[in-house]
């Protein structure tokens, strides 16, 4: 069980920064194979009727939240399908640091994932490896969500440190302000400038005479430049507002009891 002083904001951005790293190596591995697109489309042929009416993806994430069940028990884990068996496992003693809270944009980051980041990192033709495609599929959108839905913690630990502030913006219902109070453009800027080098030591084959050019990258660095410039960033502030108005709303309603 960790304690409230975990969730400090320097060790919650050592996770994310973590996360980074996970997220860079998970689509080098995914950009292996190619795009295959039947397995992302509902009743694709090549499955011959056994996903149902899911897609092959969605058929494969299914089957195995429903092994990792007790992982969607924690804090900081949010499953993409439904509906999920009961852990067989016994439960796991979780700190509260979180509010309850019910919110989950899993689909639109699967969305976002089919559509915008797969066909930028692999090539479309089919190699048969479906398989293998949507292992290191789901093992992207696991970080993805993992890292976007981590926006929670910051939201609380900065909630906490300006509780009647946040309580003010969040009862005037006020996204854009919370979202100011929320950005800080020099940590943003961080952010990006070490995805970019680590895009680049990562994405190397090392065996090249040239390390860092283009053409021997096994991943574009700008692709996970822009993956967080245009989609994390923006979809975990999305999270974090969302919290600070149910936090806030739930903290007025609080105190006037």
């Amino acid at each position: 069980m960790m304690t409230d002083g975990s969730y400090t904001l320097d060790k919650l951005r050592s996770t994310l920064i973590r996360l980074e790293d996970t997220i860079i190596f998970a689509l080098i591995e995914r950009a292996q194979f190619a795009l295959n697109p039947c397995i992302y489309q509902k009743g694709a042929l090549e499955f011959k009727g056994a996903t149902g009416e899911r897609s092959f993806l969605e058929y494969f994430f299914w089957e195995t939240e429903k092994v990792h069940v007790r992982r969607y028990t924690s804090p900081d884990e949010y499953a993409f399908t439904s509906p999920l068996p009961e852990p067989i496992l016994p439960p796991l003693d979780f700190d509260k640091f979180l509010e309850p809270n019910s919110i989950n944009i899993n689909d639109r980051i699967m969305d976002i994932y089919v559509k915008d980041i797969v066909p930028t990192i692999t090539k479309n033709t089919d190699d048969m490896n479906y398989g293998s495609s949507v292992t290191k599929d789901i093992e992207a959108l696991q970080a993805l969500s993992k890292r976007i839905h981590y926006g929670k913690f910051i939201a609380e630990s900065k909630f906490r440190s300006n509780p009647e502030e946040y309580i003010r913006l969040a009862l005037a219902e006020d996204r854009e302000k919370i979202d100011e109070l929320l950005t800080n453009r020099a940590v943003e800027k961080k952010v990006l400038e070490r995805l970019h080098r680590k895009a680049l030591i990562y994405g190397q084959t090392l065996d090249e005479e040239q390390e860092g050019i283009n053409k021997h990258l096994r991943i574009p660095v700008n692709i996970v430049v822009d993956l967080y410039e245009k989609w994390v960033i923006p979809l975990t502030k999305e999270v974090e507002v969302d919290y600070l108005i149910a936090r806030g709303k739930n903290a007025a309603a609080a105190k006037n009891q």
